[in-house]
């Protein structure tokens, strides 16, 4: 890995540990609760413990004033869920489009058994390797989806993280098997820090139940979009994620430093 690589990974990430909050969802979703305002989710997330946050390349211009000096993720493909297949992600900027929007990494999303995924593997092979010349990580987002795939399968997700690393990704973020037992064999697939995604929101005792499970597994870290820029308190879920990941410390524990200990 060379110097800028290895720099601009401490910008995204805190000892080894990422808390990624990704924003792109404008593209898939529109104008949803919690990215109206993005300005002030992206003040809130990072005030309270977000190692960095993701968005399209265009909405750059509202991150950086708001981020409290954490990382800045550009991604790089996207498609929409009202057009004919939202598994068909299509290129939406380059590495050299998110250098110019002040990226500290970018992101590639790929959806492994699908039909789309030959040109996607293409794809992410090319974002990595003109990544890897100009000194930015590349945060791959492998997805075990297609016929026939259950996408929380622990093979299936240790085959699409060991892909990731095949084709030169520095991060891999991917889904979750459901508890720590099955997901150490994803982690331990390859030598990539994994990262996993939120899903669909649960309560705040399940989603923090799942970071701290995949953590127990091996996992690097998350990267979580809706569950935390739609929650109620943006920057107290996030808290409450940033102490298991950072401090160690177990559900009860990160519900109390969250503030969301029912009463």
């Amino acid at each position: 890995m060379n110097a800028g690589t290895r720099a601009r990974l401490q910008r995204i990430s805190t000892n080894d540990r990422f808390l990624i909050v990704p924003m792109d969802h404008g593209v898939t979703m529109g104008p949803v609760k919690g990215l109206v305002d993005i300005e002030g989710t992206i003040d809130s997330v990072t005030a309270g413990g977000a190692d960095a946050v993701l968005t399209q390349k265009g909405v750059a211009p509202r991150v950086h004033d708001n981020k409290n000096d954490a990382g800045f993720i550009v991604h790089l493909n996207g498609s929409t869920n009202i057009g004919p297949d939202e598994a068909d992600k299509r290129r939406t900027g380059t590495v050299e489009s998110a250098l110019r929007a002040g990226a500290d990494a970018v992101s590639f999303h790929i959806n492994v058994g699908s039909q789309y995924e030959p040109e996607q593997m293409t794809q992410l092979a090319d974002v990595t390797e003109r990544a890897t010349e100009l000194g930015l990580p590349t945060l791959a987002m492998a997805y075990a989806r297609g016929p026939d795939i259950e996408e929380d399968d622990p093979e299936a997700l240790a085959h699409a993280v060991r892909l990731a690393e095949e084709l030169g990704a520095d991060v891999v973020k991917t889904g979750y098997s459901g508890d720590g037992d099955s997901f150490d064999p994803v982690c331990s697939g390859t030598r990539l820090p994994v990262v996993i995604a939120g899903g669909s929101r649960g309560t705040d005792r399940q989603t923090l139940e799942m970071v701290r499970g995949a953590m127990d597994g091996g996992a690097a870290g998350v990267s979580m979009g809706r569950s935390i820029f739609q929650h109620d308190d943006p920057g107290a879920i996030t808290s409450a994620i940033a102490a298991i990941l950072h401090d160690d410390v177990g559900v009860d524990e990160a519900l109390r430093r969250g503030g969301l200990l029912e009463a």
